[in-house]
């Protein structure tokens, strides 16, 4: 029996490796969580605290896994950076006004290596050559533009 106590955090450790590599095939984080509990299990074993006491040890820690670190995981997971293909990705950019925009007449701007077809965002405005503008909207091939504030020196 003492041999039994003296290397079940052997067990623990096993338990905890075993559920690491059925992890790499779930990849669902559950498994990891099991099996930081399988190692506080196993820390609580080379304490030498009671059977009982290690089970207890590695169920509180699992379900606190579970509860309080999983999520946060996930999230930061499934959280990235959202993609933008297309002409969406130009939106909210600069660009320089090569030809002039006015609300009756479409202009040019340069925007991300490439002319655009360009209206003001408000048609009342009038944009000059050579001016930087703000992409707020495209709409087919056309950029709805308004002209970027610079300071004057």
């Amino acid at each position: 029996m003492d041999w039994i106590r003296d290397h079940l955090w052997e067990t623990w450790l096993a338990l905890s490796i075993a559920l690491g590599v059925a992890e790499m095939f779930s990849l669902d984080l559950i498994l990891a969580m099991l099996a930081a509990g399988a190692v506080i299990g196993m820390v609580a074993a080379l304490v030498g605290l009671p059977f009982v006491a290690q089970i207890l040890a590695a169920l509180v820690a699992s379900v606190a896994m579970l509860a309080f670190v999983r999520p946060a995981f996930v999230k930061r997971l499934h959280g990235g950076p959202e993609l933008s293909l297309g002409h969406g990705k130009l939106v909210g950019t600069r660009g320089m006004v090569t030809e002039e925009i006015t609300g009756l007449a479409a202009g040019r701007i340069k925007a991300g290596g490439e002319i655009w077809t360009a209206l003001p965002y408000d048609e009342n405005l009038r944009i000059a050559p050579g001016e930087t503008v703000e992409i707020l909207q495209i709409k087919g091939a056309t950029a709805y533009v308004h002209p970027v504030a610079t300071l004057e020196s």
